[in-house]
């Protein structure tokens, strides 16, 4: 057809579909229960699964305790490849703080009684204190 523009993709895809597709969630029904739970957020709001996701969007998924971004650069709908996938978003995620060394516990045997003040010592030195 003369003067027709080739098809250049969808201007948006659903929150759900797309952080399924591009591997954030297994399925795309836990992606939707994120979204329901408000474990999902498009651009700082709370999304819900049918919101719409364009490219150059902030999504923030709350998975595993962390808080991971990411900027949508592609639209896809279709679960693809996880080489693929990682070309459809920028990961723009803060490393983690560094973990700080925790001392060991020290247990006492059940029915050992009262530490000694020597053995007090010895506890709160393992303890760190």
């Amino acid at each position: 057809m003369p003067g027709a523009t080739p098809q250049a993709g969808p201007t948006s895809v659903r929150v759900d579909s797309w952080a399924w597709a591009v591997r954030l969630f297994k399925t795309r029904s836990a992606a939707s229960d994120a979204c329901k739970a408000g474990h999902l957020k498009v651009n700082g709001d709370r999304a819900k699964p049918a919101q719409p996701v364009k490219v150059g969007d902030e999504v923030r998924a709350f998975a595993g305790g962390i808080e991971h971004i990411y900027i949508a650069r592609r639209l896809i709908t279709k679960r693809v490849s996880a080489a693929v996938a990682a070309d459809c978003f920028e990961d723009r995620t803060p490393p983690p703080p560094p973990r700080t060394e925790t001392p060991a516990t020290v247990v006492r045997e059940r029915g050992a009684g009262r530490p000694t003040k020597r053995e007090r010592r010895l506890l709160e030195q393992l303890r760190g204190r």
